[in-house]
């Protein structure tokens, strides 16, 4: 079943990026799409969770990240559904990028994949770092404090 078309706002989300890393700077970015890859991310088939940015040459790529085909295509429309899309920043941004990706450490993955009003796909990319189970524990903390928090504040 397929789902409604979406012609504006946010097609998909990582929310596990914020709890995996500690996300330091975004930066948003285009991405280079063929047309039957463009209608399935209209129709909500892509999965950005197992995202990340690699550099091949002077290029940045988003890989990782599925774009499902839709099932009502012709058989004729054939892409590859995790191949690598070229992401389209300005020289400068994509220096900065390539800069911060040679710390230790150092990570690019997708936050976020939406349409502008002006109908572009956007992808929203967070720098950072990986977090270790002492950080990841301590998120889980404060997640949960500020949940038993609002529970009181809402019974008084």
């Amino acid at each position: 079943m397929v789902r409604s078309i979406i012609k504006f706002g946010q097609v998909s989300e990582n929310r596990k990026a914020r709890f995996n890393y500690s996300i330091e700077d975004t930066i948003e970015a285009g991405i280079s799409l063929t047309g039957a890859e463009i209608k399935s991310v209209r129709y909500g088939l892509v999965t950005i969770v197992d995202g990340f940015v690699q550099r091949r040459g002077d290029n940045l790529f988003l890989a990782g990240v599925e774009i499902q085909k839709l099932p009502t295509a012709a058989r004729i429309i054939n892409f590859d559904e995790r191949r690598p899309r070229q992401l389209l920043l300005h020289r400068n941004q994509m220096n900065r990028l390539i800069g911060q990706l040679q710390e230790k450490g150092a990570t690019i993955v997708p936050l976020k994949l939406y349409f502008t009003n002006r109908g572009r796909l956007k992808v929203l990319l967070g720098i950072g770092h990986g977090k270790n189970k002492i950080d990841k524990r301590e998120t889980i903390k404060a997640r949960e404090w500020n949940k038993n928090k609002a529970r009181i504040l809402k019974g008084k």
